[in-house]
């Protein structure tokens, strides 16, 4: 019997590149607190928000996908051809079938690159990383995109107070390629499903197609105060253990760059992880809004750009989100 050929590949792996695309359009509290009946003040006393990036309704997610794929293949260096595998985590996909992916790759010049998306959620660009970290050091492929993409404005319900002024729209993206030195460390991941319904869709797309004269359009909702305590006591929990499986400390960290889910979230996370001064911490909610899957590359995005200095640091992203399902790494800055 023959040996079968197993592929190998380097050792370690990093980020190589970044890059962004928001939303084209500045949404304000102020233009959300109508139908919820609330305020700026309120709206922005819960979340820390004070506006949110939307995106015109001819711009949908994968237009957002590649914006932002783009920028990151160019400041990669990389030629298309050295490209071989393209992953978007989004849930905001307008078909089940086929991917978001695909159709990415092929307007990004990527042909024949392995594509396909993950519906992960919040957490779904952490899991993409995790992915391409092991494509590329198992040699399955060289080089992988990641992007988080979302239009989250098309699932929102206007009168719904629990999620709808939360989200926003969206893509950030990265690329994922050999390295000499270790610059994705081990990803602590995990889901719980007996919060499966903590964030939810209003309605299958089942019930609609069989009653939509009385059923609405699936939107989102959430039960806050269930999904603000598991965030700030288990995935400080997720945060720690990832800090120790990557041999780091807090103070070792350049900058914390969490799902940017909520104000509240992130600074109670940040005093549960004792972090020092010197660690920067993302804050990119306040003016961009929850992007889900795209929240974490937009907010390291935002990072680089106004903090350069901070390219080759250390930098310790978790997403959490819909499952309820959770990631956690310490990536090297690119």
């Amino acid at each position: 019997m023959k040996t079968l050929v197993q592929p190998t590949g380097p050792a370690h792996s990093r980020i190589l590149s970044i890059g962004a695309a928001r939303g084209d359009l500045n949404v304000p509290n102020d233009d959300l607190v109508g139908p919820i009946d609330s305020s700026d003040e309120w709206i922005r006393q819960r979340t820390g928000i004070i506006q949110r990036r939307r995106a015109s309704a001819d711009v949908s997610a994968v237009d957002l996908a590649v914006a932002a794929a783009e920028e990151a293949i160019v400041r990669s260096g990389l030629d298309r051809s050295e490209i071989d595998g393209v992953i978007i985590s989004t849930i905001s996909n307008v078909a089940v079938t086929p991917s978001m992916a695909s159709l990415a790759a092929h307007r990004l010049g990527l042909t024949p690159a392995a594509a396909f998306d993950i519906s992960a959620a919040c957490a779904g660009y952490v899991y993409g990383v995790a992915q391409a970290d092991a494509l590329v050091r198992s040699g399955v492929c060289t080089n992988v995109v990641v992007i988080g993409a979302e239009k989250l404005s098309d699932l929102v319900d206007p009168t719904d107070r629990s999620i709808s002024f939360l989200l926003a729209d969206g893509a950030g993206a990265v690329v994922v390629g050999a390295s000499d030195h270790a610059g994705i460390g081990p990803t602590v991941w995990g889901s719980d499903g007996e919060k499966w319904d903590a964030i939810r869709m209003t309605t299958t797309f089942e019930e609609y197609r069989n009653n939509p004269t009385e059923v609405a359009w699936p939107t989102l909702r959430q039960d806050g105060q269930t999904v603000f305590r598991w965030a700030v006591w288990e995935m400080a929990k997720v945060a720690r253990e990832t800090l120790e499986q990557s041999g780091i400390e807090a103070k070792d960290l350049a900058a914390f760059i969490p799902h940017q889910a909520n104000m509240r979230i992130i600074d109670e996370f940040a005093k549960q992880l004792k972090l020092p001064e010197s660690v920067i911490v993302a804050r990119d909610i306040e003016m961009q809004g929850n992007t889900s899957a795209a929240s974490i590359p937009l907010a390291l995005h935002a990072l680089r750009e106004t903090h350069p200095e901070l390219s080759g640091g250390l930098a310790l992203t978790i997403g959490f989100g819909a499952g309820l399902v959770y990631g956690a790494q310490v990536v090297e800055i690119p």
